[in-house]
């Protein structure tokens, strides 16, 4: 441990004065020890306390100057109650998806640990142990507030570009831990930081389960959760020599009863139900066929699914507090589901189409402000440049199969048989192809719009079979819904001449149809890959953006908090 530089004043009466001279009020004498430790500012020593650098520079100094450095967690004679509590709580904070060696706790134990020895075998826990382990317990408190309430990692420092912004309010954290000591519960003010969505403490819960079977992985299945693979899908009834292992995995996660079958490597009625269980929690349609998407959840151990569970817990601490809105869309586009939220009530849940791994959509939030029925689209140049013109050269009817015209900046349509296709350079091209209205266009028949820097909106889309399908990365970054008409109505619904009739007759017109909400609603774009309902079952979703790692890999370094608190 590095030297600590303590006043002369304090060191003579530490080093020269008998004990029973100062124990009778230590308190004044602990305040000289925090008053040095905390100011300890020098490159040399780098403010460290027992072998701990202080992660706050601020708000410490402030708290503690505020109090004329008096202890806060004891009374230089015993550790109270609440001193336990707080460590309890560090302890506790791996059920947030945080690391509780990140808040000092090896160096905290260490002088409990140092402190029982005294009690039970009168050793020496002096004064400058209070007054260390007093500050470790502050800077503790403040770090887990700010990780609580904005989050460990920044995302904006993320490569997945995130802009969903939130206007976060002084979080006053040392008059919040002045008010957790008088009230005597520091769990309390912690909750009071969590986000303020209900999932959240469900969403804690179930990462809590989750280490309750990686404890139980770690004592009988590590080294054994091999990973599977198959060639074909395996259905009831058929033999495979993957089914004994799958068959351990459905039991070990309690999905299927421990039995003893008949052949051990067929895949029988009993097992059906457990691997419909482990579909629905992995977003897969629950038809009991063993195919590639299962075996992928199956590989899944607890550790991998804790880690999920961290990385996911640190997404809802990004979002902003203001969420609790009237009215709210929610695009999760690792669940490839829409939900409309009205009064804190879902009114409207529906699949969605999102961006393809290399077109993924991005992470922000917008306000919708209008809609279009019987849109018109655009080509994007990319589009046009590597798929349109090709498609072209091969037929000349795709435009007009299409419903496509070629037109001018200023949009006057240009006569396609002037154009010479196998000669025109697609970098060069000098004209724009929009497709028309009508059932073709693939923006459907309505398209609602948030403005935003990425170009990206809600439409419907002609490809309805496309709903189907478990994976559901399928577009350019845009997302296309599944019931477009209902959001339509819901939108509108305030205004009573726009009956579900003239709704559907809108969305047959020839000619765009721009409609203006009378309210700006906002859309919030996001990835969560982990959540619980309020029944406690947990739902896992593949990692289609690659996204999780990045965030694990950050959750897991050492905090680098010094010059934000």
């Amino acid at each position: 441990m590095k030297k600590l530089y303590i006043s002369s004043f304090v060191l003579f009466i530490v080093v020269f004065l008998p004990h029973k001279s100062f124990s009778q009020n230590p308190q004044v004498l602990i305040s000289g020890f925090i008053r040095n430790l905390i100011e300890m500012d020098s490159p040399e020593n780098g403010g460290q306390v027992y072998d701990q650098e202080l992660f706050s520079s601020v708000v410490i100094k402030r708290f503690y100057s505020d109090r004329f450095f008096s202890p806060t967690w004891s009374n230089g004679i015993v550790l109270p109650e609440i001193a336990y509590e707080m460590r309890y709580e560090i302890q506790q904070i791996k059920f947030d998806g945080l690391n509780p060696t990140d808040y000092h706790l090896n160096a905290i134990n260490a002088l409990f640990e140092k402190y029982e020895n005294s009690k039970n075998a009168n050793g020496d826990f002096s004064l400058s142990d209070f007054a260390a382990l007093d500050v470790l317990l502050t800077d503790a408190y403040i770090l887990i507030s700010s990780h609580l309430y904005l989050g460990k990692v920044n995302p904006e420092n993320l490569k997945a570009e995130w802009n969903i912004q939130r206007s976060a309010p002084e979080l006053l954290i040392d008059k919040r831990l002045v008010e957790a000591i008088v009230n005597g519960n520091i769990r309390k003010s912690f909750e009071e930081l969590y986000p303020s969505f209900s999932i959240y403490k469900r969403m804690r819960d179930g990462l809590r389960l989750m280490y309750e079977h990686q404890e139980r992985f770690e004592e009988k299945y590590i080294g054994k959760w091999k990973r599977l693979k198959i060639d074909k899908s395996i259905k009831v009834g058929e033999a495979h020599n993957q089914i004994e292992e799958i068959r351990s995995r459905l039991q070990f996660w309690n999905f299927v009863d421990q039995y003893f079958p008949k052949e051990e490597k067929v895949y029988d009625s009993l097992m059906v139900e457990g691997i419909k269980t482990l579909q629905r929690r992995h977003g897969l349609v629950a038809d009991g066929v063993i195919g590639q998407e299962t075996i992928h959840a199956l590989n899944q151990s607890p550790e991998d699914l804790v880690a999920t569970a961290k990385v996911n817990l640190e997404r809802l601490r990004w979002l902003p507090a203001a969420l609790k809105e009237q009215e709210l869309i929610l695009v999760n586009t690792a669940n490839f589901q829409l939900d409309f939220i009205s009064k804190r009530d879902t009114v409207l849940t529906s699949k969605v189409i999102v961006g393809k791994s290399y077109h993924s959509t991005p992470q922000f939030s917008a306000e919708m402000s209008y809609l279009v029925f019987s849109p018109t689209w655009t080509v994007p140049n990319s589009i046009t440049r590597n798929e349109i013109i090709p498609s072209i050269r091969k037929n000349p009817n795709y435009l007009a199969s299409k419903n496509m015209n070629v037109i001018t900046n200023s949009g006057a349509i240009v006569n396609p048989s002037t154009i010479d296709w196998q000669k025109i350079n697609p970098r060069n091209f000098p004209y724009m192809i929009r497709q028309e209205p009508g059932e073709q266009n693939s923006l459907g028949l309505v398209k609602f719009m948030f403005p935003n820097k990425y170009s990206v909106y809600i439409h419907d889309t002609p490809s309805r079979s496309l709903f189907a399908r478990e994976d559901r990365a399928l577009s350019h970054g845009c997302i296309r819904i599944e019931k477009p008409q209902e959001l339509a109505e819901l939108l509108l619904a305030s205004d009573k001449q726009w009956t579900s009739d003239k709704i559907k007759e809108s969305m047959g017109l020839k000619r765009e149809k721009v409609v203006n909400l009378d309210r700006k609603i906002p859309v919030v774009i996001f990835y969560l890959t982990y959540w619980a309902d309020s029944t406690g079952h947990q739902f896992f979703r593949k990692d289609i953006y690659d996204r999780d790692s990045e965030v694990l890999k950050v959750l897991s370094e050492a905090p680098k908090e010094k010059s934000r608190i």
